[in-house]
């Protein structure tokens, strides 16, 4: 078995959370889906569970933090730039906030920045790292820590 990371959201409305994971690219696992949690898949290695209020508090007494505050950035890699634009563009369509923090262009890579419906920070990426500066790696062609 492969490794997998499911990242897990609290939702306030889990159906109009769901159209809109499906409008910006995510399937749907029926198989994991109920009227208390839903399965979005991004890959074969990542999926999004949605969790209304109620599910998420059983698995925390944490609060559940407002729209407007950030404890996570999730950031993920798409093939182009025009991939780049295009989910920020679908998630500021179907209820989400487009270029919620400023883009970045370091011309090797490119990130803009959106929020789903319950202010959950997403970064869709793009990278070329045959065009990565040779100040910005290691010694093994590696990008460099921080």
């Amino acid at each position: 078995m492969s490794k997998s990371i499911f990242v897990n959201l609290p939702v306030a409305d889990l159906k109009a959370s769901m159209a809109f994971y499906e409008a910006i690219g995510f399937t749907n696992n029926p198989d994991f889906t109920d009227d208390t949690a839903a399965c979005m898949v991004w890959s074969e290695v990542i999926y999004v569970m949605l969790l209304t209020h109620d599910k998420w508090k059983t698995f925390t007494d944490r609060s559940i933090p407002s729209t407007t505050s950030s404890e996570v950035m999730l950031c993920f890699n798409l093939d182009s730039r025009a991939e780049v634009d295009a989910i920020n563009r679908l998630a500021g369509e179907h209820g989400g906030t487009a270029d919620i923090n400023p883009s970045l262009d370091h011309g090797f890579m490119f990130s803009r920045f959106f929020s789903d419906l319950d202010g959950h920070v997403w970064e869709p990426l793009w990278m070329d790292p045959a065009a990565i500066p040779p100040s910005s790696q290691d010694e093994t062609g590696q990008g460099a820590s921080t």
